[in-house]
C-alpha cells in the first residue's frame, strides 16, 4: 500500500513540475494563454446583415465577453487589450432544406454568419480574420417567430465556442 501512495504522489509532482514549466498558461476547458496576457477587450459586434434580429449584436458580444471571464482570468477592458475581438453579423438567414413532394419545407434553417477579426498583441501569429457560421433546423409547420429566440441562443453559444477556441484553444 505504501509502494502504491508513493507512486502516485511521484506522478503527482512530476505532473506538477512538468505543468508549471511550461510557457503557456493551461485551463481545463482546451484554452492556452500566454502567461504574460493579462486582458481581453470584445468590441461591440455591429449587425450588417440583410435581416436584423434586434438583440442579435448585444447578445453575441456579451456572450463573447462572458466566455473569457467564466473560462480564463484575463480582465475584460474596453480597449487596446492584449486580445482583442471586432466583428459584424454578416448574414442572418431562412431556408429550406428538406422539402415534401407538395413543395413546402419540411424543415428550416436558421443561418447566422459572423466576420471576427482577433489580434493577439502578445502572439501576433495568432491573429485571424474570418468568418464563422452555425444554424439550427427548426419544423417547416412553426413560424421563424415561434422558435427564434431559442434558435438564436443555441447559434450564439455555437459561435462563442468557435470563435473562442480560434482564438485560445491552439491545438
Amino acid at each position: 500500500m505504501n509502494l502504491c501512495k508513493s507512486t502516485v504522489s511521484i506522478v503527482s509532482i512530476l505532473a506538477l513540475a512538468l505543468v508549471t514549466s511550461c510557457s503557456m498558461k493551461y485551463a481545463f476547458n482546451g484554452a492556452s494563454i500566454s502567461p504574460d496576457t493579462r486582458s481581453v477587450s470584445v468590441q461591440y459586434i455591429t449587425n450588417v446583415a440583410p435581416i436584423i434580429n434586434p438583440t442579435l449584436s448585444q447578445t453575441l458580444t456579451e456572450s463573447i465577453k462572458d466566455r473569457f471571464v467564466s473560462q480564463t482570468s484575463l480582465m475584460v477592458i474596453q480597449s487596446d487589450a492584449d486580445l482583442n475581438f471586432e466583428g459584424q453579423i454578416t448574414g442572418y438567414t431562412v431556408s429550406p432544406v428538406a422539402i415534401q413532394s407538395d413543395q413546402y419545407a419540411s424543415q428550416n434553417r436558421l443561418t447566422i454568419t459572423v466576420m471576427v477579426k482577433f489580434t493577439n498583441k502578445k502572439n501576433p501569429e495568432l491573429n485571424y480574420n474570418k468568418s464563422f457560421s452555425q444554424y439550427e433546423d427548426f419544423p417547416g409547420a412553426q413560424q421563424l417567430i415561434q422558435v427564434e429566440s431559442g434558435l438564436a441562443k443555441t447559434i450564439v453559444d455555437k459561435l462563442v465556442d468557435e470563435i473562442f477556441n480560434a482564438a485560445v484553444a491552439n491545438w
